[in-house]
This record gives C-alpha cells, sequence and structure tokens, in this order.
C-alpha cells in the first residue's frame, strides 16, 4: 500500500523562487531513490485560524507563506530505505543545497493511505 509523507513550511515569500529550485532539485533526489512522485504548493488561501492553523503550526511570519508538500512512495519499507540513501546523498547536504526557509518550523509526518478514490 503507498505511503505519504506530508510537510507543511513557513517559506519567506521573497525566496518562492529559491523554494522552488530547491525542490525541484530535490524532487529529483527523492525520484532517484523511490519515491513515485513529489508534490511542491506555494500557499494561496491560508487563513489564520482561532485555535490551530496551518501559519500557527509553522509559526509562520508576516513576510512568509505557507507551503505545503507531499511525497507519495509506494510503501512504508520503500520510504525507510530510500530516506536512509536520501539522507547520505550529497546532493540534499545543507552545505550543497541550502533549505531557503527555517528548517526548525517545518512540520512533516508519514501516512497509511486508508481511501483513495
Amino acid at each position: 500500500m503507498q505511503y505519504i509523507e506530508g510537510f507543511v513550511a513557513a517559506v519567506p515569500t521573497a525566496n518562492r523562487e529559491a523554494f522552488r529550485k530547491h525542490a525541484t532539485e530535490a524532487a529529483a533526489v527523492f525520484k532517484e531513490h523511490g519515491a513515485l512522485k513529489v508534490v511542491e504548493c506555494w500557499g494561496t488561501n491560508i487563513p489564520d485560524g482561532e485555535v490551530t492553523s496551518f501559519p500557527k503550526a509553522v509559526h509562520c511570519r508576516e513576510e512568509e507563506t505557507v507551503t505545503f508538500s507531499w511525497v507519495i512512495w509506494p510503501s512504508r519499507a520503500v520510504r525507510d530505505a530510500g530516506m536512509e540513501k536520501i539522507m547520505n546523498d550529497p546532493r540534499v547536504d545543507p552545505a550543497v543545497n541550502p533549505m531557503p526557509f527555517d528548517g526548525k518550523r517545518l512540520i512533516w509526518g508519514g501516512f497509511e493511505v486508508l481511501v483513495d478514490e
């Protein structure tokens, strides 16, 4: 069964193009190591919530935009093996391909698919 990994981040709005470039380069690495698909989205309608919201989750500042991303893997096992390779791949080393946002405020999680209509 497919496995989905989701990500939410706050990216400086001025870094939109740098984020797109970074994400495009990283997506190639993810796909090389087993991911089926990588989707990166730039927020355009992300309201603040009263209790919780995407902006609150990543402590989004006024000069930042929320991004929402996901990676589709064939299975959790393929994801685990692929991520081990990705973490050792020099193309995603922060010294070579630095993240154009504060990675400490990135949230992520892995999910088993329950419904896929």
